[in-house]
């Protein structure tokens, strides 16, 4: 029998936690959208790939990943969300969520990144993909300036950043797909609260040994 343990020590299988969740708690799955399958992009190389899907990182401030995720508005147009995750215990350090996908975005999603610590990353490796915001001249001028090497996935594959397509995962399956947003400042306002009001310090993580981001972070 598979057995599931909780932080608190308690043990209990799988199918008593079913049980209890869907008679008495009236809890049920909602299951996720089926991904894509993979296709293969372009071969063009902007910088290498430094991290070769090891994810396992022991200290903070020396990996972080990068990606943007689009998300359909209230008003039926697409907006679009960059976090910034760091590898050591997979918390957000930042995001931010505007009406267009550009390098300025990415640049202000890690300017407030740098910002949101208490002392500046030395030696510093920012894992993206290939997308042109994070290739282009202001982008890459500003991780230049502030000493931050960047690496980038193989075009097209979303393995090499695996950790963020998964984060992303999580948050539209926890929060943008359970809830409606009437305008661009609510749905910011609600990622906002979501990532460091829920996922950095309430919701444990495996990676952690199921404690949460911040419980890592801080110790």
């Amino acid at each position: 029998m598979v057995i599931f343990l909780a932080r608190d020590d308690i043990k209990l299988s799988k199918t008593t936690v079913h049980k209890y969740m869907n008679k008495e708690l009236q809890l049920y799955c909602i299951p996720a959208k089926k991904r894509p399958r993979y296709v293969e992009g372009t071969k063009h190389e902007i910088f290498p790939n430094h991290l070769s899907q090891d994810f396992d990182i022991g200290e903070k401030n020396t990996v972080w990943c990068t990606d943007f995720t689009y998300i359909k508005g209230w008003d039926g147009k697409f907006q679009y969300n960059c976090s910034i995750l760091d590898l050591s215990d997979r918390s957000i350090v930042a995001t931010k969520t505007s009406r267009m996908m550009t390098s300025g975005l990415a640049k202000e999603t890690l300017e407030a990144a740098l910002s949101s610590q208490k002392e500046r990353p030395k030696d510093l490796i920012l894992h993206s993909d290939q997308g042109s915001q994070f290739a282009s001249y202001d982008f890459t001028e500003y991780c230049l300036k502030n000493n931050i090497k960047q690496s980038m996935s193989k075009a097209g594959c979303p393995y090499d950043n695996a950790v963020m397509e998964r984060f992303f995962r999580t948050m539209k399956f926890e929060l943008i797909n359970r809830f409606r947003f009437n305008n661009d400042k609510q749905l910011e306002t609600a990622i906002s609260e979501y990532v460091f009001g829920w996922y950095n310090q309430v919701r444990p993580h495996a990676s952690n040994g199921y404690k949460t981001p911040n419980e890592i972070r801080n110790t």
